[in-house]
């Protein structure tokens, strides 16, 4: 299905890629009693990076494709059909691959996983948007610009 011809209830993913999917993001992130947040592959939180997979697919899709490729070259079958320990091997190969298309699962996964209010109370921030209350930013030390501003002007006019 092109990009062109997709409605916005289109799902660009199978199911199968979308398990795939949910691996990546619960391994890129997993649970933490500790500090009582979520994995990545919650429910709730991989809703909203389907939603974003929807406006993107290509990269995914391509990511997707070169991990079930890995997996067929490394263990004779389909990255949904290994048991839990070849999944993780095969993941661990795939993020060390360095891929162009993991950078965009590792970007739409920290946006919608730090979207969600339970990480954000888990970090102490109000869950909010920050604007229009905004943030309180802590005030750097601006002396550290003294020895640029003594240096003086260093470009020439145009």
């Amino acid at each position: 299905m092109s990009q062109e011809s997709m409605i916005a209830t289109d799902n660009p993913l199978d199911a199968d890629q979308e398990s795939a999917l949910a691996a990546i993001v619960g391994a890129m992130i997993p649970a933490s009693d500790e500090y009582s947040v979520p994995s990545a592959a919650d429910p709730t939180i991989f809703a909203d990076i389907l939603t974003l997979v929807k406006r993107h697919p290509e990269p995914v899709i391509e990511a997707l494709e070169a991990l079930e490729a890995l997996a067929n070259s490394r263990h004779s079958t389909g990255f949904n059909a290994l048991d839990d320990e070849a999944k993780a091997a095969t993941l661990e190969t795939f993020r060390q691959s360095a891929t162009p298309h993991l950078r965009a699962i590792v970007s739409m996964t920290a946006q919608c996983y730090y979207r969600d209010d339970r990480v954000m109370a888990s970090l102490g921030m109000e869950p909010r948007p920050p604007f229009p209350k905004g943030f309180e930013v802590e005030q750097g030390d601006l002396s550290l610009l003294d020895p640029v501003r003594a240096r003086g002007r260093i470009w020439r006019e145009a």
